[in-house]
C-alpha cells in the first residue's frame, strides 16, 4: 500500500506499481482516510523521497504517531532524508519516534547501507517496540 496526498502522484505511482493499492492520505492524518482509519497492521513503514523534511512545520510527532500506530510489535519505520541547517535534524527525528515508542535500530547514510557518520543524507531505521 502506498500514499500521498498529490492526486498527480497517486496517478504515477498507480501507472507504475498497478498490482499495489494507493490511497489518498495526509501522513499527518492518517485516520482521516477510510482506508487507513482503523489502524492496519504494517511490518514496514518506508518514508523514502524526502517526506519528512516536505511535511509541514512540527508535523513529524504527528506523521510517526500515525506510522508507530500502525506497525505491528517489531515492525519497521525507515525513513531517509536530507540533512541540512534549518530542516530535521536526526537528533529531532529520534526525540520525535522515542515519543511514540519508535526505538532506534540503525543509522546509514545511504539507502546501500553505507554508515551514517555524519552528512548531508541518512536513512534512519527505527523498531516499534
Amino acid at each position: 500500500m502506498g500514499t500521498d496526498l498529490d492526486d498527480a502522484m497517486l496517478a504515477t505511482a498507480r501507472r507504475k506499481a498497478p498490482a499495489l493499492e494507493w490511497v489518498t492520505a495526509d501522513l499527518a492524518d492518517l485516520g482521516a482516510a477510510p482506508a487507513l482509519a482503523a489502524p492496519v497492521p504494517f511490518d514496514l513503514v518506508v518514508l523514502a523521497g524526502n517526506v519528512m523534511i516536505f511535511l509541514a512545520p512540527d508535523a513529524e510527532g504527528a506523521v510517526l504517531s500515525g506510522v508507530a500506530d500502525r506497525l505491528v510489535p517489531g515492525g519497521r519505520c525507515v525513513a531517509g532524508f536530507q540533512v541540512r541547517s534549518g530542516r530535521l535534524s536526526v537528533e529531532h527525528f529520534d526525540l520525535r519516534a522515542a515519543a511514540v515508542g519508535l526505538e532506534p535500530v540503525a543509522r546509514y547514510a545511504t539507502w546501500d547501507r553505507d554508515p551514517y557518520r555524519g552528512g548531508d543524507y541518512v536513512v534512519l531505521v527505527h523498531e516499534r517496540g
